[in-house]
């Protein structure tokens, strides 16, 4: 260990995001003096997120190093691969890489924080290759649930990586166009330095389902209902949106696109040629309500519970337009992000209470992954064979088990590296090992997807949501330049105290202000901020010790 932390490397590869969790997919690649950025991902809170609406990557390492970034690579556009750019934009030196509709759904993000890219954002295409530096970036087409993804392979000096991006093995893609396997096999039959290989779907067994698997129980559902059809999906599940217009058309159904995501990923699409929805059949949201339901598909933004999405509107009677009712279908097309299970849960208590049958992957194929399982994993081991492997993409135990999966696969001939965020894999001459780790984790931003929610913030907000707030008013009356109570503070509680005898408790609160406001007289003007810290204190502990529990106090003094 010590002789590997004199070796310098001519390489080196840290994941800032992406392993151990679902999101915030990014990785930062460094060879000499040239940095790359592959994605740069966000991840969606669940409901204990107190008000957190995003949470990207914290990159205070990478910036206080001094590291600057000559490209950002991207290999697809879904949120947990791009959310994060405008909040690494900053360290951006280059250009940005990626398919046209990966930029296209990038755009808005970047307009949405007032940066203007100008011409940094450079559409590839699978097949190219990029200089960077030093570097040859390549883009290799691979088949998910969009148009548009490619995995990379950096070549360096010392060796070609590899980043598989999010994939599976298609036989029947949407697209049309299967993943390159051909490339993939020349790459590994030339030599690949390390892999980096999605993670997703390593405890599933056998092959993921192709994407034209789902249609059939679509069409049963368009062939009996006879409502509106509801279908909640990501917004930039496209191959799943085509399918679902393809339906339409057949059924004689017209299409409302519901929501804002699902509005302005459509709209991108159909400008960039990934979609066509006929213009004969599309209806605006507020013609809903005047159409035969028997002729109406609402295509709907909400799959993860989110309460300010469309379906949660529709299913609480919220939403301007839409109401569900008797004989209409809601169809969750969408998985489960772990963490929302309680939320998706109550959404669809909600459209049944309102007598719409709720059908979701559990009731029939309405869903199929875009990640790759167990036996595809095996099979992009085998095209590349590496001479390193790092599973990514995932929750720890997928990370565990592809790497499990790896070395029996490859019989030895892959060295596997089992990382978290933060722990760098350097590579020189004579192999690979772990860096020191650098310091990594979650930046929470507001819900105006601005401004990073400061620590001191989010405790708050913690402590409010367990335990409440105690408001202690205490009234003063400044005469010859000091201040002096007049009568006894008043008690102001919300989340706090609902029983017999936590209001005992607080009945002692007054003789606590009593004893520090007699300590601290005379009171003048300028002690005032201090004797409230001092409140707040002897109350929080006073609390603490009585009840057991930790609300949140708020001292006031104000004049009378």
């Amino acid at each position: 260990m010590n002789a590997e932390k004199t070796r310098r490397p001519t390489l080196s590869v840290v994941p800032l995001g992406g392993l151990g969790e679902f999101g915030m997919n990014t990785m930062l690649v460094t060879a000499e003096s040239t940095s790359i950025v592959i994605d740069a991902g966000g991840l969606f809170p669940d409901q204990s997120g107190f008000g957190v609406d995003l949470l990207v990557p914290d990159l205070t390492d990478i910036r206080d190093n001094g590291t600057r970034v000559s490209a950002l690579v991207l290999t697809h556009g879904h949120e947990d691969h791009i959310g994060g750019v405008p909040y690494l934009w900053d360290l951006l030196d280059g250009p940005v890489y990626g398919t046209p509709m990966t930029l296209g759904l990038l755009e808005p993000k970047l307009a949405e924080h007032g940066i203007d890219p100008g011409a940094r954002l450079t559409p590839i295409a699978p097949g190219d290759t990029v200089r960077v530096d030093s570097l040859d970036v390549e883009f290799i087409h691979v088949t998910h649930n969009l148009p548009g993804c490619v995995a990379i392979a950096i070549h360096s000096a010392i060796g070609t990586v590899v980043h598989t991006g999010d994939y599976k093995f298609d036989p029947m893609p949407q697209g049309g166009r299967p993943i390159d396997s051909r490339r993939l096999g020349e790459l590994g039959r030339a030599g690949v330095l390390a892999l980096f290989g999605d993670s997703t779907n390593s405890d599933r067994r056998g092959v993921t389902g192709s994407e034209q698997d789902v249609a059939p129980a679509f069409e049963k559902i368009f062939a009996r209902t006879r409502g509106k059809i509801l279908v909640t999906t990501f917004a930039s599940s496209l191959y799943r949106i085509q399918l679902l217009v393809d339906l339409a058309v057949k059924s004689g159904r017209k299409i409302a696109v519901v929501g804002r995501g699902l509005t302005q990923n459509t709209a991108i699409a159909e400008r960039l040629g990934h979609l066509t929805i006929p213009p004969h059949l599309r209806v605006a949201e507020a013609d809903v309500a005047t159409l035969d339901p028997r002729t109406i598909l609402c295509l709907v933004t909400g799959s993860q519970g989110e309460p300010r999405a469309a379906l949660s509107r529709i299913a609480t009677d919220q939403h301007r337009h839409i109401r569900l009712e008797s004989g209409d279908v809601v169809v969750f097309s969408a998985r489960v992000i772990p963490g929302n299970q309680r939320a998706i849960g109550a959404l669809m208590d909600n459209a049944t209470r309102r007598g719409a049958e709720v059908v979701h992957e559990g009731d029939s194929l309405v869903h199929v992954s875009g990640h790759a399982s167990s036996e595809e994993l095996k099979l992009m081991l085998s095209l590349i064979r590496p001479r390193h492997f790092v599973p990514i993409h995932g929750e720890y135990r997928c990370l565990a088990q592809h790497a499990r999966l790896a070395t029996t696969a490859m019989r030895g001939h892959t060295e596997v590296f089992l990382l978290e965020n933060g722990h760098p894999l350097c590579f020189d001459a004579e192999g690979a090992w772990r860096g020191e780790p650098v310091r990594t984790g979650r930046v929470p931003i507001d819900r105006d997807g601005m401004e990073k929610v400061a620590k001191p913030v989010l405790r708050d907000r913690r402590r409010l949501a367990l335990h409440g707030v105690v408001f202690v008013v205490i009234p003063v009356q400044c005469v010859d330049g000091v201040h002096r109570m007049v009568r006894d503070p008043e008690v102001v509680t919300r989340g706090f105290t609902a029983d017999a005898k936590l209001d005992a408790i607080l009945e002692d609160l007054p003789g606590i202000v009593h004893t520090v406001v007699e300590k601290s007289r005379p009171i003048h003007p300028a002690d005032l901020a201090t004797i409230e810290e001092r409140l707040r204190a002897e109350i929080q502990g006073f609390l603490r010790r009585r009840s057991g529990q930790r609300p949140l106090v708020v001292p006031v003094i104000t004049e009378v």
